[in-house]
C-alpha cells in the first residue's frame, strides 16, 4: 500500500503505535518504518504518534537516529504522550506520570542530538557526561510535531513551539476544532515563537465514483470502530489523573450513529464531496497538513483501500492543491 502511494507521488506515510489490540498490529512503528525506508525513495517516513512515556529517551534517541539515517534524512518525528491508560499500565508505567515524563524525555532525546557530550538529571531520568551516537542525518535533529487528543493539549503545544497533530475521533467533531487551533496559534504567539505554527489533522477518507457505494462500503467498519472506541473510552471512566470526562466522552461517541460519524468525523464520499468538504474545513483551522487514514475501523479490504487511495489522489488533491 506504501509503495502504492509513493507511486502516486503521496509525500508521507505516518505509522501509529497500538499495544494490547487484537485488531491493530503497529506494535513497533520504527521496525514498521526501517521497512518502509528500504522500499522507497522519496516518501517522508512519520511516526504519529510514536508514545515517548512508554520508552527510554536514550534508546528512542539512538533508534530514531538510525532511522533517520536508512531513509536518507526522511524521517518525521510525531511523537504523544498516548491516550489510554491500560497501555501504560502494560509498559508498567503511570498514566498520572505521562505528562512530567514526555516532557523531560522531549528535552533528553533533543539534548542527545544537539550536544556532543551532555548530562542530565530529572525526575525520570539523570545521566552523567553522555555521547550519544549517531547524530542524525537531519540537522540538527528530524523535524518534530506533537499529537494531540484534548482540548487542554492545544496551548500547551504552541507554548512550546512545536507542530501539532490531531486526532479528533475520541473528543471533538471536525467543526468544533476551528477554536482549539486558534489557541495552539494564540499560545505560539504569546510564547513569542516566530511565525504561526502548523497543523495538522488526522481524518479517515473514503472515495467512490458512486455515492451509494461511498456511503456502504465503509459503514461496518466505520461502526466497528465507534463501537471499539465508544466502550474502550468507558472503561476508563472515574480515573483519576487523566484530561477530560471519560464516561461523557464514551456517552457521545456510543450516541451517535453512522450518519452522525459522516457528518462529524470523517470524509466519506464522491471525489466532489470529498474536495468539497476537505476545502471547507481547510481555511478555518488553518490545515497544513492533512494525514487521511484509508483503512478506518481495520475491516477495508485492499481492494477498496487502494481504489480509494487512486481516486484520493488523482480526483481530489489536484482540486485542493489549485484552490
Amino acid at each position: 500500500m506504501v509503495q502504492e502511494a509513493e507511486d502516486l507521488g503521496v509525500k508521507s506515510v505516518w505509522l501509529a503505535e497500538y499495544h494490547f489490540n487484537m485488531e491493530r498490529v503497529l506494535a513497533s512503528p520504527v521496525t514498521i518504518a526501517t521497512a518502509i525506508a528500504a522500499k522507497t525513495s522519496t516518501m517522508r517516513i512519520g511516526t504519529a504518534v510514536y508514545c515517548l512515556p512508554l520508552g527510554h529517551p536514550i534508546r528512542v534517541a539512538e533508534e530514531m537516529a538510525v532511522l533517520d539515517h536508512i531513509s536518507d534524512g526522511r524521517l518525521e518525528m510525531g511523537i504523544g504522550r498516548g491516550t489510554f491508560p491500560n497501555v501504560h499500565e502494560g509498559f508498567n508505567v503511570s498514566f498520572e506520570e505521562s505528562r512530567s515524563r514526555f516532557d523531560e524525555f522531549l528535552e533528553v532525546v533533543v539534548t542527545a542530538w544537539t550536544q556532543e557530550t551532555f548530562s542530565f538529571h530529572g525526575e525520570h531520568f539523570s545521566c552523567d557526561e553522555l555521547t550519544v551516537t549517531p547524530r542524525p542525518y537531519q540537522q540538527p535533529h528530524p523535524p518534530i510535531t506533537i499529537g494531540v487528543t484534548s482540548a487542554e493539549s492545544f496551548p500547551i503545544v504552541g507554548a512550546m513551539g512545536y507542530p501539532l497533530i490531531v486526532n479528533p475521533s475520541r473528543v471533538f467533531t471536525l467543526d468544533e476544532l476551528a477554536e482549539h487551533t486558534a489557541a495552539y496559534r494564540a499560545a505560539w504567539k504569546n510564547a513569542g515563537h516566530p511565525g504561526e505554527g502548523k497543523v495538522g489533522i488526522r481524518v479517515p477518507v473514503y472515495v467512490n465514483e458512486d455515492a451509494e457505494r461511498a456511503y456502504l462500503n465503509p459503514k461496518e467498519s466505520a461502526v466497528n470502530s465507534i463501537t471499539r472506541l465508544g466502550n474502550r473510552v468507558g472503561s476508563y471512566a472515574g480515573r483519576t489523573g487523566t484530561l477530560g470526562d471519560w464516561a461523557e466522552q464514551s456517552r457521545r461517541i456510543l450516541g451517535m450513529d453512522y450518519d452522525d460519524w459522516l457528518r462529524d468525523k470523517v470524509v466519506y464520499g464522491t471525489p466532489a464531496q470529498v474536495t468539497d468538504r476537505l476545502a471547507d474545513l481547510e481555511k478555518p483551522l488553518g490545515l497544513d497538513q492533512c494525514i487521511y487514514e484509508i483503512n478506518y475501523g481495520n475491516l477495508m479490504s485492499d481492494e477498496l483501500q487502494t481504489a480509494s487511495l487512486r481516486l484520493f489522489n488523482k480526483k481530489v488533491l489536484p482540486q485542493l492543491l489549485t484552490e
